[in-house]
């Protein structure tokens, strides 16, 4: 099969290859996500000095951590003397220090070497030298977003960039307030697919009326193929009948009081490339983080943020919660439904983009640029 010659009406995708090929995802390890900005961790998932979390950014294991000046520090998670991981905890907390548990090098919360055997021995070594290896941090959103690159690209290009390319201004995400919400649930995806295809499937609505039957409920247009991404600062509006972004389309929860009125009773849906996801419905946002830990295994983290009080009073956000649990369900099956024909014969040469899905195209050219194709 083969989809070089096409009539005009489609565009090619990526071949099979870009999707089980490990020396491809190696390259997106290296390309993609150890020199982009990647959004690692919630900030209020480090509440005071010490707390602690591990992730992994393409083939490195990051440690970051609340500083004892309440700044959030970030280190490749690499004791400097032998190498042994630092922690193998996912999370905790510690009092003062990271202690290395193979020959007890210890590292304060800043990232200097502050204790170890037989330290005094060693007068010419350098404890800021070999401290820990510090990776560039930034707050946004109310997220940790770090960089492994030496020279990280502009923030404001790059991630900010992209959300005036979908929403035409950054003003219009501000008004949702994201750093202020508060967690009220948090769902974690193990999905047995390569993370293009889940990015893929987020951007397009084509799907949707096959596989979605209570998000076109609630967005009516979507079960036209035609995602709110396909267009600038586009959010599809609620169905006339529909009082909430919730799986019965009932009533949802306080609303944001800063968005605007033209914001209400619409979804907005943005892809902050290579690994987030963002959606803003007039009460809650809910963000995806993808880990891609191999060539066809991504985890997906996802949470679902409501104003402070809404949680705090433990108001019932079960239904806002199910209706995109749904969705999320129904698109991972979909993507692990997808990845084993990437690797069939007649896929090597791709697929096909329809019409309402060609701006995905796009996202494939950008693929290939970042691995120099």
């Amino acid at each position: 099969m083969s989809t070089t010659s096409l009539p005009p009406s489609l565009m090619a995708t990526l071949p099979g290859e870009h999707y089980t090929d490990p020396g491809v995802f190696a390259s997106e390890q290296k390309r993609i996500f150890e020199s982009m900005w990647f959004c690692a961790v919630l900030a209020a998932d480090l509440p005071k000095p010490g707390s602690f979390r591990t992730v992994q950014v393409g083939t490195e294991s990051i440690l970051i951590t609340r500083a004892r000046d309440n700044s959030i520090r970030a280190f490749y998670n690499v004791c400097r003397h032998r190498g042994a991981r630092i922690s193998t905890e996912e999370c905790g907390e510690v009092k003062r220090a990271f202690q290395c548990p193979y020959h007890a090098w210890t590292y304060d919360l800043e990232g200097k070497l502050i204790a170890a055997p037989n330290l005094t021995k060693m007068p010419d070594l350098d404890r800021v030298e070999y401290g820990l290896v510090n990776v560039a941090v930034r707050e946004w959103l109310g997220y940790v977003w770090v960089c492994l690159a030496d020279e990280p690209p502009s923030f404001e290009d790059t991630v900010l960039g992209e959300v005036r390319t979908r929403l035409g201004d950054v003003a219009s995400l501000d008004n949702y307030d994201v750093a202020n919400l508060a967690l009220g649930r948090r769902i974690v995806y193990d999905v047995k697919a390569n993370w293009k295809l889940i990015v893929e499937n987020f951007m397009e609505c084509y799907h949707c009326a096959t596989i979605h039957p209570e998000l076109t409920e609630v967005l009516p247009e979507f079960a036209d193929g035609y995602a709110a991404q396909y267009y600038v600062g586009h959010g599809a509006l609620f169905g006339e009948d529909i009082q909430g972004f919730t799986v019965d389309g009932s009533e949802g929860l306080d609303r944001i009081p800063t968005i605007s009125a033209d914001q209400d009773r619409r979804y907005y849906a943005i892809t902050i490339k290579p690994q987030v996801f963002v959606n803003m419905v007039p009460d809650h946002v809910i963000i995806h983080r993808m880990f891609p830990l191999a060539v066809d295994r991504t985890v997906v983290e996802c949470d679902w943020l409501y104003l402070p009080e809404v949680v705090a009073e433990g108001r019932d956000i079960s239904r806002s919660v199910e209706l995109f649990h749904r969705v999320n369900e129904q698109d991972f099956e979909a993507c692990e439904r997808t990845q084993p024909s990437m690797s069939s014969r007649t896929y090597a040469k791709g697929g096909v983009l329809v019409p309402s899905e060609h701006h995905i195209g796009l996202f494939h050219d950008w693929v290939r640029g970042r691995l120099g194709e």
